[in-house]
């Protein structure tokens, strides 16, 4: 699986621990930053990754900063993504059976290292279950696709 990852400066760390732990699973991971835990502005990272991402050169992406918060709001504002603010093992698998979510977020000083990687393995392995859920998925691309004709 090819996966695209990004993080501010408070994501950092987290970031390094979970490239390890995506590499190990086998999967391909492009890192589009930061580089450092200098501060940078998280905006630029998200859009990057959600980009990638909605332009599905990537099937799916993992972004972090502070609380979270910041990239999952600018990650959904890409159209197709489906972004979710992970925290335990129920959103990870949830928010892939029922919202097929292309994008995890984690908070960078809100969980920890372990913590990081049981909810990532099980967001990883879980597939998108179809039927009822698709129609709602479905729906969500079809908002967006009214919103980017301006109606």
């Amino acid at each position: 699986m090819r996966i695209a990852i990004g993080a501010d400066h408070g994501g950092y760390t987290l970031k390094k621990w979970v490239i390890k732990i995506l590499e190990k699973s086998g999967c391909a991971v492009k890192d589009f930053g930061t580089y450092s835990s200098k501060r940078c502005d998280y905006p630029r990272v998200g859009f990057k990754v959600a980009s990638g991402v909605a332009s599905r050169k990537f099937e799916r992406g993992v972004l972090i900063c502070k609380t979270g918060l910041g990239m999952a709001m600018v990650a959904n504002k890409v159209p197709g993504i489906r972004a979710a603010l992970l925290s335990d093992r129920a959103s990870a698998r949830s928010s892939r059976k029922h919202n097929d979510a292309n994008i995890a977020v984690f908070s960078g000083n809100r969980i920890t290292r372990k913590k990081a990687e049981e909810i990532l393995k099980i967001w990883l392995k879980t597939d998108f279950s179809g039927g009822r859920h698709k129609r709602r998925v479905d729906q969500i691309g079809n908002m967006e696709k009214k919103l980017r004709r301006g109606r």
